[in-house]
């Protein structure tokens, strides 16, 4: 067995990491860069609305997370189809992928659209955001179908590594969000000044532009893979939908845990005062924008390492892992430097209070130190573990300590202890050092090597 790798396996490997990395940077960028406008345009109106928009978003970050689980974990079984060149059985994942969205949407938009105080009142007790986050929420939860369609895509897309024409799609869709959030948000160019109505009316519109152009990319461009009938994708049999839920549904669990989770401790947070929800909300938003470069690395990852694995290069897989990850270490100590050193002029764009500002500032510091662990295990879970098919232990791992321990350390360092919010954010972050040990171990171990076609190991 070599430990190197032929001159075109290392081409075709930085290949692939550019091809499926960057136009998946771009497209997380791009959507980070919405919420990044979104917060200081809806920030410029008033803190109160920007803790409300923060908060109303909750459902529909837990939503999305939820369906990020379901189509990441079929995505196992589409990249290894895909690396073998087993277009029927690719399309009969992409029908589970569409029943697994309508199945999901439905309820979450009638939820959100019937039940908004409730939801609102699990992250704020002030009246005023929970009425501006019902407004909000009444538009913007519409806008939960369309994204659906366009998310089962573009995880496709990334999966058979076509990345071009969903990613132009999705930056259009965002400049025309942009636009209306401006004309709308503050009634510019003869618009009605609807302050966040506006927002969520300008989301909702895009987001129906972004899908109908998606269908019509897949349904309108030649042998395009995606492109499958109603009796292609609806033909997959019980036997493959119990096979791909195996490994699916602990994915849309452990991901699922992971955005209620998030939820809470957000909710948490909010309980010392609307301003420290919109902190949490600026905060969270700079260092996600940071943080899309491992987006990047992570889906290739999934896509190089989930069809060596398809194509039974066992060992190819594991040193594809390994320098996966040192590009993950190297990226750890740029965004934490990075984020340090940005902190300031990004709080001078704000018109928050001396005291606020004060808090974003520390908080931001506390999110730098935090990224190491956070995003090792997000690389580790995400990009290598899932693309081995090991969505069991990622989901026993990420769900206990999620659940059984962030949250509650959020509500004790809030309600109990009474901490400051960038204490509270240090002591949360506690458990994202201890899913990185456990999952850095599991790594090392190789038990997440699965394979699901009928390849043999080579290797």
């Amino acid at each position: 067995m070599t430990t190197t790798l032929t001159p075109q396996e290392n081409k075709t490997f930085y290949s692939q990491l550019v091809t499926v990395g960057i136009p998946v940077l771009m497209q997380q960028l791009i959507a980070v860069g919405l919420n990044l406008a979104d917060t200081i345009m809806v920030g410029k109106v008033s803190s109160n609305a920007l803790a409300a928009v923060g908060a109303a978003n909750q459902v529909y970050f837990v939503y999305s997370v939820i369906l990020f689980g379901i189509f990441s974990g079929a995505a196992v079984y589409t990249v290894q189809y895909w690396g073998v060149k087993d277009l029927a059985s690719l399309r009969k994942i992409l029908g589970i992928d569409y029943v697994m969205w309508l199945a999901l949407t439905i309820p979450v938009v009638l939820l959100a659209f019937f039940a908004s105080p409730v939801l609102m009142g699990l992250f704020t007790d002030d009246p005023e955001v929970i009425a501006l986050g019902g407004d909000y929420m009444h538009i913007a939860c519409f806008s939960y179908i369309f994204s659906g369609f366009t998310f089962s895509v573009t995880y496709n897309s990334r999966a058979i590594i076509r990345l071009k024409v969903p990613t132009a799609i999705n930056c259009v869709a965002i400049l025309i969000n942009i636009t209306l959030n401006y004309c709308l948000i503050y009634g510019n160019f003869g618009m009605p000044d609807l302050g966040v109505k506006g927002a969520a009316i300008a989301t909702l519109i895009a987001r129906v532009i972004e899908a109908a152009a998606m269908f019509i990319y897949v349904y309108f461009s030649k042998d395009h893979p995606l492109a499958a009938k109603p009796r292609e994708f609806l033909s997959f049999g019980k036997d493959m939908y119990k096979s791909v839920m195996r490994t699916a549904v602990p994915v849309m669990f452990n991901e699922g845990c992971w955005a209620l989770s998030v939820s809470m401790v957000f909710a948490a947070y909010g309980k010392i005062g609307p301003s420290a929800l919109a902190v949490v909300q600026v905060a969270n938003t700079i260092t996600e924008f940071l943080q899309t470069a491992y987006a990047g690395v992570s889906n290739a990852s999934t896509v190089i390492v989930g069809q060596a694995i398809g194509q039974g290069k066992i060992h190819h897989a594991v040193i594809y892992s390994r320098r996966i990850l040192n590009l993950a270490w190297i990226l750890n100590v740029v965004m934490t430097l990075l984020l340090i050193f940005i902190r300031v002029p990004i709080v001078q764009i704000y018109d928050f209070d001396a005291e606020t500002t004060k808090l974003l500032l520390s908080s931001m510091f506390v999110f730098a130190i935090a990224i190491t662990p956070k995003m090792l295990t997000y690389v580790i879970i995400c990009g290598i573990l899932r693309a081995g098919g090991d969505t069991f232990y990622c989901m026993a791992v990420e769900a206990s300590l999620n659940m059984l321990m962030q949250v509650p350390l959020a509500y004790i360092s809030v309600l109990v202890l009474e901490l400051s919010l960038p204490v509270a954010i240090a002591v949360v972050a506690i458990s994202d050092v201890i899913k990185a040990i456990l999952c850095y171990r599991r790594y090392l171990s190789k038990k997440w090597i699965n394979i699901f076609t009928d390849s043999q190991i080579q290797d």
